[in-house]
């Protein structure tokens, strides 16, 4: 898998203050890039009414999903007067934490506008599902969770009588 640079939450401020520009001047160009991938792609993958899932493949893999998601919901936030996104995917966006500087006027500059807002819903719609099946537990694996945990309580610990 690949490492992505995680988001930088707090302030430029905040960042001088503790010595972390470096890491909040990196979040910030990762977020611009990551706002000019998803225009791309959504450019470059939708064809016949259908957005390709390649597109958010492409800006995932490049970016991971914590930025991508971040840009993302911090345009459904920005145009939060906007009903070409989906009720879902606004009150999605409102559960994403946003860096500090993407609040207020300075969140414009992070804005997947270059698109129509229903190709970038369709986009977020996308990224969620994927989300969600990539981190969902199997349904393997939490039978075999509960199995163990079933057999732990039937089974108290006993202690094992040292060998003689």
């Amino acid at each position: 898998m690949k490492y992505h640079l995680p988001v930088y939450l707090h302030s430029a401020n905040y960042a001088k203050e503790f010595q972390e520009t470096i890491d909040y001047r990196a979040s910030f160009r990762l977020n611009l890039q990551c706002r000019d991938a998803i225009c791309e792609a959504i450019d470059a993958h939708y064809r016949n009414d259908r957005l390709d899932e390649a597109a958010v493949r492409e800006v995932v893999e490049q970016f991971g999903y914590e930025r991508t998601m971040v840009v993302l919901a911090n345009t459904v936030r920005m145009k939060d007067w906007d009903r070409r996104f989906s009720p879902d995917n606004r009150k999605w966006a409102d559960t994403i934490p946003c860096p500090c500087d993407m609040l207020g006027e300075r969140g414009r500059q992070f804005l997947t506008d270059k698109d129509h807002p229903r190709l970038v819903d369709l986009f977020i719609t996308q990224v969620r599902k994927d989300y969600e099946r990539e981190h969902k537990p199997s349904v393997k694996a939490a039978l075999k969770d509960n199995a163990a945990q079933t057999a732990a309580e039937q089974n108290p610990r006993k202690c094992k009588e040292p060998e003689r």
